[in-house]
């Protein structure tokens, strides 16, 4: 059975841990802004960041756009599968031509 090698660095999971920790406690806050972290997810990848910034072994983070490409081409698929041609029909109202 070959082991294939990990993601993630030991101590990637240990900052992790670390930032969980803090955010339950209510004490981890966010770069920019400086409010608290509530999300899960977000403390996730505050300690994430930090551990590349260490340089531990974490993958690239994904980025925006490759993100937002992909969204756009599986809009683009169905979208083109699923509109069919409208005819429109012009409507002109016809005048009434009365005389006082």
């Amino acid at each position: 059975m070959a082991r294939t090698a990990r993601k993630y660095a030991k101590g990637a999971s240990k900052d992790v841990e670390r930032a969980m920790k803090k955010r339950k406690a209510g004490t981890l806050k966010s770069g920019g802004s400086g409010r608290k972290v509530k999300s899960r997810k977000q403390a996730i990848a505050i300690g994430l960041s930090e551990a590349r910034r260490e340089g531990k072994k974490v993958p690239a983070r994904k980025s925006a756009k490759s993100s937002a490409k992909k969204s756009a081409k599986k809009s683009s698929k169905s979208a083109s599968k699923t509109s069919t041609k409208k005819t429109t029909k012009k409507t002109t109202k016809k005048k009434s031509s009365k005389k006082n």
